[in-house]
């Protein structure tokens, strides 16, 4: 794996629902000088990941915290993952065929067929699985190299 071009110092939030809107605008502050649209986009996705991991974040481990990084591997990608503090099972996975009560038992699940069609590529990784540490999701995301704000540094740090 090559050294990111930018890399954004990791963002701890909550495991809960209501850290939403603080996840947004952190999202949107960092990422401020780039186009809108994949600002927005980013911001969608971001809150389909942190509503998951919040979901399967352990409240009594690790106080129950969502780890949010944000990357460009090269001049033309973000990469925006979202870590959970473990304890709560499952893996990530698009839903398929499934009754009536199956889908609506899998209502987060939905999030990752948003995923599925507004990142070039996502996936997920256990994070050291023999002590059930948590699962982060990643997504990738096409970046215009002409419209990436000039000055960034190979290390932003957060507020």
């Amino acid at each position: 794996m090559t050294t990111p071009t930018v890399f954004w110092e990791p963002r701890v939030y909550q495991g809960e629902l209501r850290e939403l809107a603080q996840v947004r605008n952190d999202l949107a502050r960092d990422l401020t000088g780039f186009d809108p649209d994949l600002v927005d986009t980013l911001r969608l996705c971001a809150s389909e990941l942190h509503a998951n991991a919040a979901r399967y974040t352990d409240p009594d481990r690790l106080y129950g915290e969502v780890i949010r990084s944000l990357s460009m591997p090269d001049e033309r990608t973000l990469r925006l993952s979202f870590s959970d503090s473990g304890g709560g099972g499952g893996v990530p996975r698009i839903p398929s065929e499934r009754t009536e009560g199956e889908w609506d038992r899998a209502e987060g699940q939905r999030g990752l067929l948003l995923l599925e069609h507004l990142a070039r590529e996502w996936g997920h990784v256990r994070l050291a699985p023999w002590a059930d540490l948590g699962t982060c999701v990643w997504a990738t995301f096409d970046v215009d190299p002409a419209a990436v704000p000039t000055g960034l540094r190979p290390f932003v740090f957060t507020d």
